[in-house]
């Protein structure tokens, strides 16, 4: 499918109601935790903003990943969108997931076309409520990750994300002292899981059946 074609469907499946609940919990470590779930937001969250980021390169449309160094953190060592805390200098959490890109990656914010957003989905072990947002640039980007919070950039192809194959289920250990059951998506022998694997769960499930 060609650029133009993709960032089409794009615009069409995110004018549609989202799944929310239904697209995340594909990707949800198990046990499932119903509280991220829960109709009630929970009480004086932390707001957070992510990009989905679609490109175009010689060999097709691109996702960026960013790979956090390993840090003894809660996300410390994991892949995820760009993105970070909402700031009071923000004006809302699109502005928070824009800023955050341009910091993380060194793509010029202005270029960033943004074209809608999934649903909210709370993170349990860092009281995060992340709003993740979907938009592309017209040429193929020069990213410039800042050291300090990026460890590399994993650009996935969309086929790739639309592989079934990826797609997988194991063993995960969480900050070299918990292990927990989780699918994930296994992208560049990166495994992806957690928040992130669930947004992509809900985007794969928008993209799939519309």
């Amino acid at each position: 499918m060609e650029f133009d074609e993709i960032i089409k469907k794009l615009e069409k499946i995110l004018s549609l109601p989202l799944p929310g609940k239904l697209g995340q919990v594909i990707m949800a470590p198990k046990p499932i935790d119903e509280a991220r779930f829960a109709e009630l937001k929970p009480l004086n969250p932390r707001k957070g903003a992510v990009l989905m980021l679609f490109y175009p390169d010689e060999s097709g449309t691109l996702v960026p990943f960013i790979k956090r160094p390993d840090y003894d953190g809660t996300h410390g060592g994991q892949i995820a969108f760009p993105g970070g805390k909402w700031e009071a200098s923000d004006k809302d959490l699109s502005q928070t997931a824009l800023r955050e890109t341009e910091e993380e990656i060194g793509l010029d914010q202005s270029k960033i076309n943004l074209l809608g957003k999934l649903s909210d989905l709370f993170i349990p072990p860092s009281n995060f409520l992340v709003s993740p947002f979907i938009g592309f640039v017209e040429e193929k980007p020069t990213f410039i990750p800042d050291p300090f919070e990026v460890e590399r950039i994993i650009s996935c192809p969309i086929e790739k994300l639309m592989d079934k194959n990826i797609r997988k289920e194991g063993e995960i250990l969480v900050r070299k002292k918990h292990k927990l059951r989780a699918p994930y998506f296994d992208i560049e022998e990166q495994m992806v899981w957690g928040a992130t694997a669930m947004m992509l769960g809900e985007f794969m499930y928008l993209w799939e059946n519309n």
